[in-house]
């Protein structure tokens, strides 16, 4: 394994030297570090060949932001020197010739640059060099941001600006960010930012830059934080100006109640601060002012007919004022929608009452008729008892003189019966007198067979 690792080395350098391109004898595993302030940073690198097998000579240099170069350190593989000013701060790692720094500040932000130079031992001749840069940043946590707001009142929609400003006591490369009720902004055509989003002009404002706003801070070495939110209060308005009455029936713009009836109405609109309302009469001679406040009383019965009602709305502090304008109408509408709906749900038992009792009626008069009018049962006790008599034998009366005894009723039926006109009454009653060719005999066969003593006395 020490052969192939010996020979690979020996080929890279034989390259080198021919190609007079860098093989990369080190390795720097992060070319940009965010440093803390007053916390270590370690400058790693990593060499690809073994320290026994070669010669090395190198430095550690550093660049400020400014341009000044200085050499930290000059080291080799037996030992390391260190300028005086810096000496106490650095620590050279061997043998992977890494750099420490034990407490960073200002002053180390910069570029650290090395440069070293290798000469393996079998090829005294050949001396590769490597360099490599690291660019470190120092940065100070960031503290919480405090949140500026000018001018501090209120301000008025259309009319005002409000510049806002984010800072922080300690941090450095801080990045700001800004939210109205924790939605993010953004530059718009009223919105305007500095390059590091640490002022927000809006101009002008409007009712809706109104509400919570914050600002968060933050830097590569710490996380965001929040500022204490501050609200910002806009006068605006009348916006949505609208007229409401909970009684009568409204049509659009027209309210229609009941003569002698007592209406209300309400007059509302957003608005910061709050609207003054004045209610006026509109009549073809001009108008009146009735009354101000937000609610308006009419009694129905002082109306003789329509007339139109306007509710004017004003901003004392933004000056602006809206209008809304109505007719109000006389006419029977009942007790309202209510009482419609009412005699709607009561009319519907009633129809339900009613065509039970019908029902009821026709079933019992349809069982009646058919208990005292059945055709079939007439029509039985018609021609069923003629066949009876049919059958019996003929007699003429005479033969025995003690059956003819008895008690004779004769009925007279005036006029000719016709059997497609007979009522059911008529038939029953025929039932009980007997029909047209009911014989003499046939009537005192009714009569009981046992003899009375007293009648033949």
């Amino acid at each position: 394994m020490e052969d192939t690792r010996r020979t690979a080395l020996y080929i890279c350098s034989v390259l080198c030297v021919l190609t007079e391109v860098s093989c990369k004898f080190i390795y720097i595993p992060l070319l940009v570090h965010h440093g803390i302030e007053g916390e270590s940073l370690h400058l790693s690198v990593e060499t690809r060949f073994q320290l026994d097998e070669a010669e090395i000579q190198g430095t550690w240099s550093h660049t400020k932001l400014n341009g000044a170069r200085t050499t930290l350190i000059t080291f080799t593989k037996a030992a390391s020197i260190a300028d005086m000013m810096y000496s106490s701060n650095l620590i050279f790692r061997k043998p992977n010739v890494s750099l420490l720094i034990k407490q960073l500040n200002q002053d180390y932000e910069g570029d650290f640059h090395l440069s070293l130079n290798i000469q393996f031992h079998n090829k005294t001749e050949s001396v590769f060099k490597e360099e490599a840069t690291i660019h470190v940043t120092v940065d100070v946590p960031v503290s919480t941001p405090v949140i500026e707001k000018s001018p501090s009142y209120a301000v008025i929609e259309d009319k005002s600006n409000v510049t806002w400003t984010c800072s922080v006591e300690r941090g450095t490369r801080v990045v700001y960010q800004w939210f109205r009720d924790n939605v993010g902004l953004a530059p718009s055509e009223r919105y305007h930012f500095t390059h590091d989003y640490s002022t927000l002009f809006i101009s002008p404002v409007r009712k809706e830059d109104k509400g919570t706003y914050r600002c968060v801070a933050s830097n590569p070495v710490s996380q965001g934080q929040d500022s204490r939110p501050v609200v910002l209060s806009v006068y605006y308005g009348p916006y949505n100006l609208e007229v409401n009455s909970g009684q009568g029936l409204r049509t659009g713009q027209v309210f229609t109640i009941n003569p002698g009836q007592l209406v209300f109405f309400e007059c509302q609109a957003d608005s910061n601060p709050p609207n003054s309302y004045v209610w006026i009469s509109k009549s073809p001679n001009g108008t009146q002012i009735i009354t101000e406040g937000p609610r308006l009383e009419v009694r129905s019965y002082r109306l003789a007919q329509a007339e139109e009602y306007l509710c004017r709305a004003f901003n004392n502090v933004t000056q602006k004022q809206d209008e809304a304008q109505f007719t109000l109408v006389v006419a029977s509408l009942g007790t309202g929608k209510e009482k419609h709906t009412q005699e709607g749900a009561s009319v519907s038992p009633l129809l339900a009452i009613v065509f039970s009792s019908l029902l009821i009626i026709g079933c019992m008069l349809l069982f009646f008729l058919r208990r005292t009018c059945h055709p079939k049962r007439v029509l039985v006790n018609l021609y069923g008892r003629s066949f009876s008599e049919q059958k019996r034998p003929h007699r003429s009366g005479h033969e025995d003189a003690k059956e003819d005894f008895g008690i004779y009723e004769f009925v007279s039926i005036p006029g000719k019966m016709e059997s497609a006109q007979v009522s059911c009454r008529s038939l029953a009653r025929l039932e009980s007198i007997q029909d047209m060719h009911t014989t003499i005999y046939d009537v005192i066969r009714h009569v009981p067979e046992t003899p009375s003593h007293s009648l033949l006395k």
